[in-house]
């Protein structure tokens, strides 16, 4: 007898088939996890720029009525959350295909990120040169 594709599928071993589900959580504990990590996790000035973010975000998605906006709004803060939590984060670059995805809005926000970001970098090591103002 040949292996059908839902005999695959429903074996346990198989993980090519099959991604792991991730339970999703409702967004006022997503938020509050994300606070809390930001806390834990990251540098003060960095936390204040990461908390503004989240508030930001959570703000203006807060009337969605589209499921599966909802749902890729979540699952990218949830896998986000995961991410700093595990200090997976540090040294990772963006995918291109999500970047790809972003409106012309979003890259000129990443990219503003970005330059403060390194300003702060460059600020913390030399004595203040890039907290000048941007």
């Amino acid at each position: 007898m040949f292996p059908t594709a839902r005999c695959l599928a429903s074996h346990p071993r198989n993980t090519l088939l099959k991604k792991p589900s991730l339970a999703l959580l409702p967004p006022l504990q997503l938020y509050r996890r994300l606070l809390r990590t930001h806390r834990k996790k990251l540098p003060a000035d960095m936390r204040v720029l990461g908390d503004e973010y989240v508030r930001a975000e959570f703000r203006l998605h807060r009337d969605v009525e589209n499921p599966v906006h909802i749902v890729g709004f979540l699952t990218e803060w949830q896998l986000y959350a995961q991410a700093l939590e595990g200090d997976t984060w540090r040294g990772v670059k963006l995918e291109k295909d999500k970047i790809e995805k972003m409106s012309d809005e979003q890259v000129g926000q990443l990219y503003e990120l970005m330059r403060n970001i390194r300003g702060l970098d460059e600020g913390s090591g030399e004595g203040g040169k890039g907290s000048s103002g941007l």
